[in-house]
């Protein structure tokens, strides 16, 4: 695929699929990244982007979009290079994400390039599924080379170890 294409990069994960990708509409119109996302049909997503970003690239519209399409949307936004703040209630993502996935169903989590927060959300979840921490983000890693670009991402993926 070429450098512009919108890519889901997928793994089994706690008897479903989750995935990560760069923000819908980042390089492409979003209406052609929308028609592939639906193509891939996922249960849940997660944006870990800000509204700012969302309406930046035409993707405003998305939470609303996926609403009509009966796709639950979990907004999180945690600013650039950032983890979530201490409000963020993890316990309700989780079980959110863990339920959908739990079911066999497909969770996309996405940031703007989709490395370093969708990582994040990607690896705690991972380990919040009963994965080995290390093992979780080698298997992340090999499907998404960038997932997890600071070490405050990664102290916060890595507390999901216990909960």
């Amino acid at each position: 695929m070429g450098l512009l294409e919108f890519v889901i990069h997928s793994l089994p994960v706690g008897g479903g699929e989750l995935a990560i990708t760069p923000m819908p509409g980042r390089t492409r119109h979003y209406y052609t990244d929308w028609l592939r996302l639906m193509e891939w049909r996922p249960s849940l997503v997660i944006s870990m982007t800000s509204q700012v970003e969302l309406d930046r690239k035409g993707a405003g519209s998305l939470g609303g979009d996926l609403a009509n399409e009966g796709i639950g949307w979990l907004h999180l936004p945690v600013p650039d290079f950032g983890v979530p703040d201490d409000d963020l209630d993890w316990p309700i993502v989780r079980d959110q994400a863990l339920g959908a996935l739990g079911q066999g169903n497909r969770v996309l989590v996405h940031c703007f390039g989709g490395c370093g927060r969708s990582g994040m959300m990607c690896l705690r979840l991972m380990i919040a599924a009963g994965e080995d921490p290390d093992a979780a983000l080698a298997r992340l890693r090999r499907v998404r080379p960038c997932a997890v670009e600071t070490a405050p991402q990664m102290a916060w993926a890595r507390g999901g170890a216990t909960a």
